[in-house]
């Protein structure tokens, strides 16, 4: 909102860009989508980025699966690590992630 305020006060969209700490595409796209559809275009979306891979069922059953704790699974020791954790996503639901992104399911 801030960057529709500048624009309609005439600042270039260099400037706006400067301002922001934003890419100067970024503030072309917010000026095609002020001129076309208001303001109203400019609010932001519930989220960005890629769509989760697992639905909401998928990780609860992880979650059940997590709670029971791996020797359930046949391990050794009571930890989870994210390598077993990435394996037990993989088996369950068929997904693949990579084990940095597995401490963000987390």
């Amino acid at each position: 909102m801030e960057a529709a305020r500048l624009l309609e006060a005439g600042i270039s969209q260099s400037e706006v860009a400067r301002r922001l700490g934003v890419h100067r595409q970024s503030v072309i796209r917010w000026q095609r989508a002020l001129a076309r559809v208001g303001r109203v275009g400019l609010k932001k979306t519930d989220r960005a980025g890629r769509k989760p891979k697992l639905s909401a069922q998928q990780l609860a059953a992880i979650e059940r699966t997590l709670k029971g704790g791996p020797e359930v699974l046949g391990y050794a020791t009571g930890l989870w690590t994210l390598g077993r954790v990435r394996k037990l996503i993989e088996q369950q639901c068929g997904v693949q992630y990579d084990p940095s992104q597995v401490s963000v399911i987390m």
